[in-house]
């Protein structure tokens, strides 16, 4: 009898499939960051010495620069985009809080251009975004 020894391998783990897990895992890091982005405009805050401060969830924000630019989720709006934009707002979600975010060179009558659609509306709780001073 012919005695035919064998080589034991050791076992081993396939990589091929690591590259596929850290490529999926980089797409799903990239498209959550992505949900939760903020629109902003530059803007220089008007300052007060009284502060209430809100929740930042739940926020409708509407941006007005100081040429009177009004802007909501990064879409210019004029004032019936911004009447529209509102309703959509308040029917998505009734507890929104309506928060107009203006530079501290904006003239006031842009400020109540926003103030005036938000009282046509007859939306009551509105607040104006201010850096603390």
């Amino acid at each position: 009898m012919v005695n035919i020894k064998r080589k034991r391998r050791s076992p081993s783990v396939t990589t091929s499939s690591m590259s596929d897990i850290g490529f999926l895992l980089l797409i799903f890091i990239m498209l959550i960051s992505l949900m939760n982005q903020r629109f902003e405009e530059k803007i220089d805050y008007s300052e007060s010495h009284i502060i209430e401060r809100t929740q930042a969830e739940d926020n409708f924000e509407i941006w007005i620069q100081k040429d009177g630019v009004i802007s909501a989720d990064g879409n210019v709006l004029d004032q019936i985009g911004l009447e529209q934009a509102i309703v959509k707002a308040v029917t998505d979600n009734p507890q929104v809080r309506i928060h107009i975010i203006a530079d501290k060179n904006t003239p006031y009558m842009y400020v109540n251009n926003a103030v005036s659609v938000l009282q046509l509306l007859q939306h009551r709780v509105v607040s104006f975004v201010v850096r603390e001073k």
